[in-house]
């Protein structure tokens, strides 16, 4: 992939933003993309190819979109975070990259950089945004250190005035695309030591010494509009492109991350809403023996599931408007921002699946909407941390309140922190905990947690007026998941891999 692939367009045109209703930013960007995607080019041909045409990412981004995440007094729109979330649903509708794309920009540059940057560089780098479509993401992941981030080995020393940072990146979404950085490294001792607490820096790309060299682009599974890869870090950041933590920078690096995580379900609606408008179509217009594959039971429970997951995705929006805006702290937040962040993924697949199941051969196609939903949607579960390890850290948390409270009763813990969902589940999880746990049980345990939470999001989400019918059927149906992680969990597996597995264990030679 050459890095011409990833060039942008240059918008000069002055932005108004502040003029406009919401409404009017959310009509014009819809607008845009349906432009984009359906009249002057069809996403279905490009889809398969890698990158964003020029043209089509000049339309969509005609309006500024990420105007919309910045301050008013930078000239932007206002940030606000319920407007951000319905911002970026309604770009998953069309297209999973694209939310991403925002996503990236927005909650993994945009609201850090409001938080934390200083003052001194905020005007300039909102400018570039506003007048030149510029871009920005996030780099963390090393190629020695994924899940175990905080062991970084990128590095920075202070010389003339400049941090100079050396060191390799990879995975970072809009490799070789974004103008910006923020960049994680740990200050070099003058002993060559690495100080264990994380700062974190704006790189511009575009200003001298600022350069990242990309080595190497990916052949990425999915998402194949956003471009990622490995990079070479050797820049040298002045002093006000640092940001600056109230606290330590790995709570600073934490709030970023939970508030990021708070917003999947931006993304997962959108696109659960679309699979779910694909699913009810296909089976109302596909007749299988003489009636409408709708009318089979099986289907309906496949459409029903789907449905529940469009509620369940819904219940997590509104929890994440109330919760994740850049005033707030969000470093206490990790039990919620790790069951916002599980569940919402892994509902994501699991609908992208089921459409794919339904939509059956002419899905399975890279041009097609059911067979690009599953490749998309699949790495959610992996990137900002894969699920095994944030249920881990779930089962983890609650393990570790339940000792402090001194209970052992897994429905009296419920009862203290969630009673309206922890009424509806007593029945099953009135049983003492072992505290000590194996490892898989740990990320059972995990999911199982997730799942009751949720529950209790729904419930709150039906207190304030949601079709009363759809919170019905999602509340059924997570009563179901429970039920059934409770039996995994109960279920004793201690099974482990034999490393000698080939003796005797040719069936061909046994016949």
């Amino acid at each position: 992939m050459s890095q011409d692939q990833h060039t942008k367009p240059f918008t000069s045109s002055p932005i108004s933003i502040q003029e406009k209703t919401f409404d009017q930013i959310l009509s014009e960007f819809k607008a845009s993309m349906k432009r984009a995607f359906h009249e002057e080019a069809n996403i279905d041909e490009f889809c398969s190819t890698r990158g964003i045409p020029p043209d089509v990412l000049k339309e969509l981004m005609s309006g500024n979109p990420l105007a919309l995440c910045i301050p008013r007094e930078y000239g932007g729109f206002g940030a606000q975070i319920k407007e951000n979330i319905t911002f970026i649903s309604a770009a998953a509708y069309e297209s999973l990259a694209l939310a991403l794309t925002l996503g990236i920009n927005n909650g993994l540059f945009i609201q850090p950089f409001s938080k934390y940057g200083q003052e001194s560089a905020k005007q300039s780098v909102f400018s570039d945004f506003l007048n030149k479509s510029a871009m920005g993401g996030l780099m963390i992941t090393e190629p020695n250190f994924g899940s175990d981030a905080l062991s970084m080995s990128t590095s920075f020393s202070e010389k003339d005035g400049f941090f100079h940072l050396k060191g390799k990146k990879h995975w970072a979404g809009l490799t070789g695309m974004a103008d910006f950085w923020l960049l994680t490294a740990r200050k070099k001792t003058e002993s060559d030591q690495l100080m264990r607490d994380i700062d974190i820096f704006v790189c511009d790309v575009n200003a001298p010494k600022q350069k990242i060299l990309v080595e190497e682009y990916f052949e990425n599974l999915g998402l194949y509009q956003i471009p990622y890869g490995r990079n070479i870090i050797d820049v040298h950041i002045p002093k006000n492109q640092r940001l600056i933590p109230q606290t330590t920078g790995i709570q600073m690096l934490l709030d970023l991350l939970h508030r990021s995580r708070f917003q999947f379900p931006a993304m997962a609606l959108g696109f659960i809403k679309r699979i779910m408008d694909e699913a009810i179509a296909h089976t109302n217009n596909r007749i299988i023996g003489n009636k409408k594959l709708f009318d089979y039971d099986q289907v309906q429970n496949r459409l029903s599931r789907l449905q529940a997951n469009y509620t369940i995705c819904s219940a997590f929006c509104a929890n994440s408007s109330k919760i994740a805006a850049i005033e707030n702290d969000l470093f206490p937040y990790g039990l919620e921002a790790n069951i916002t962040k599980t569940v919402t993924s892994d509902l994501m697949q699991e609908s992208a699946q089921s459409l794919l199941q339904l939509v059956g051969a002419k899905g399975y196609k890279l041009n097609h909407f059911a067979g690009r939903s599953v490749v998309d949607s699949r790495p959610f579960q992996i990137f900002e941390g894969s699920n095994d390890i944030l249920y881990h850290q779930i089962a983890d948390a609650v393990l570790k309140q339940m000792k402090t409270l001194k209970i052992k009763n897994l429905h009296n813990y419920l009862n203290h922190h969630i009673p309206n969902a922890a009424e509806k589940v007593k029945h099953l999880t009135d049983f003492d905990l072992d505290y000590k746990i194996a490892q898989r049980k740990l990320v059972k345990f995990g999911q199982l947690i997730s799942r009751i939470y949720t529950m209790n999001f729904v419930i709150k989400l039906g207190e304030i007026g949601f079709n009363n019918n759809l919170i019905s059927n999602a509340l059924t149906l997570l009563t179901q998941d429970i039920s059934n992680y409770l039996n995994s969990f109960h279920f004793e597996n201690k099974n482990t891999v034999l490393t000698d597995y080939e003796e005797s264990s040719d069936w061909f030679s046994l016949i």
